[in-house]
């Protein structure tokens, strides 16, 4: 990966915001499969996914893609359907260093099948677990395919079963612990989201704090907040 300020996240079910999402300029785009697909949608999100990589003006930013774990029985065929679309890395949700290694098995066939040159494909776990956060080193190291991280404070907060606040003192050992291994391992660092989309100067605050512990970028769902990111994370 190039640029690494920003990675917008959006539902790989929404073709509106597919067609739309690059004329916001985002470093990376990140489709998501997992959490914002119900399941229902989920079969048709895959293919349409997949056809948004292959057919709309994605030319001028990264394309990742957020697949479902491999235990719900869904992330194995988002692996196969959409690796020949060559994604730039796929994003492992509650990652674990087993995990990560399952999902390298069925990449690395699927790069196969699809005439890919193996390790194509890149790895980006979520740290959203205290078992994650506390296992960072590991995570990191699983494979050779990680070439970033998100850290996700929100899917952190339901496990600990705390409130999250705009100014974010109770996920500061987590953020400062995910910046400083990744900056350890030589790895892009993508920020949590910051979920008040109309508040910018919140954004700002957030941002400049998290640049300051050592992200290189950060994460967004409303594309809104991308020039703010970018003029953070030069």
């Amino acid at each position: 990966m190039s640029l690494n300020r920003s990675m917008l996240i959006i539902p790989g079910n929404n073709p509106q915001r597919l067609q739309n999402a690059p004329v916001f300029n985002p470093d990376l785009l990140a489709l998501d499969l997992a959490d914002g697909v119900s399941i229902d949608e989920k079969d048709s999100a895959r293919i349409l996914v997949k056809e948004a990589i292959n057919f709309m003006d994605y030319e001028n930013v990264q394309v990742v893609v957020r697949i479902n774990s491999l235990q719900s029985g869904l992330g194995a065929k988002d692996i196969e359907v959409i690796t020949p679309v060559k994604p730039v890395a796929f994003i492992v949700s509650q990652a674990s260093a087993e995990q990560l290694q399952n999902v390298e098995k069925v990449l690395s066939e699927s790069e196969k099948n699809a005439g890919l040159n193996q390790g194509s494909i890149g790895l980006i776990p979520v740290i959203e677990t205290v078992e994650a956060l506390e296992n960072i080193s590991s995570v990191l190291s699983a494979s050779p395919r990680v070439n970033g991280v998100f850290f996700n404070a929100e899917g952190l907060a339901r496990e600990l079963g705390i409130n999250r606040s705009k100014e974010g003192d109770e996920i500061l050992y987590a953020r400062s612990k995910v910046a400083m291994a990744c900056r350890a391992a030589g790895i892009k660092s993508f920020d949590t989201v910051f979920t008040d989309v109309n508040d910018i100067e919140g954004l700002e605050k957030d941002s400049l704090n998290a640049r300051n512990l050592g992200f290189t970028g950060k994460a967004a769902i409303d594309g809104r907040q991308i020039d703010t990111i970018h003029k953070i994370f030069v």
